[in-house]
């Protein structure tokens, strides 16, 4: 077991839904006032040490985490050579579901608000599950996505929403704009200046981290 605060366990844990076996990392503040699910996507996992330093904050604000490979070992062998299963949006959106009808029956969490951060490719199938699970999602978070490919789920979604893109990210500014355009729900566009798609630059990870955290306790809390 290892801790990130010194309130909050972070626990393998091994999820049998949607007809798999999936990984994760479940972290839960013992005073938790809301739970993100984080949905990886183009070629990441849990172990993604943005999404990792993402969860950090989020769990030092007393919201839980889990972050969730959404495929399975022998998928990600795959799609690291074929990249088939990355941009396979309805299969990835099959499993987001999944885990959040698993966070809303597991009794550690069924009690919580709960939000999805979506990364890449992430972003789109965390949109599909807050459409086809409206009564459940309370607030998206989307770094760096591809809230475009979610297609007609934009045009349901009731959660409140936010698009977060980096500045010299110029392809993706562009294709959260029209994303953004068709949302009806709450919504905002953040645009981190001089950040680039992986916003490896000083300080820009930070502010993704602000801005969702700040997200997140709004409309979770």
């Amino acid at each position: 077991m290892s801790r990130t605060s010194i309130d909050t366990a972070t626990r393998p844990v091994r999820l049998d839904i949607a007809g798999v076996a999936l990984n994760g990392d479940l972290s839960l503040p013992l005073d938790a006032h809301g739970f993100v699910l984080f949905a990886h996507g183009s070629g990441s996992s849990r172990r993604s040490s943005r999404n990792r330093a993402v969860a950090e904050v989020l769990q030092r604000a007393h919201l839980g985490t889990l972050l969730l490979d959404l495929l399975t070992e022998r998928e990600e062998l795959v799609d690291v050579t074929t990249a088939e299963f990355r941009f396979d949006i309805p299969l990835l959106a099959d499993r987001v579901v999944a885990a959040l009808d698993w966070a809303d029956e597991d009794p550690r969490t069924s009690t919580l608000s709960l939000g999805v951060f979506g990364a890449s490719t992430g972003a789109a199938a965390a949109l599909i599950a807050a459409a086809t699970r409206p009564a459940i999602v309370r607030a998206v978070v989307s770094r760096g996505g591809r809230p475009d490919l979610a297609e007609a789920a934009l045009d349901v979604v009731t959660a409140p929403t936010l698009l977060i893109v980096g500045g010299r990210d110029d392809m993706v500014i562009e294709l959260n704009r029209q994303a953004f355009a068709r949302l009806k729900a709450p919504k905002e566009l953040a645009i981190v200046p001089g950040a680039t798609h992986l916003f490896e630059e000083p300080g820009a990870l930070d502010q993704v981290s602000r801005l969702a955290t700040d997200w997140f306790v709004r409309h979770l809390e």
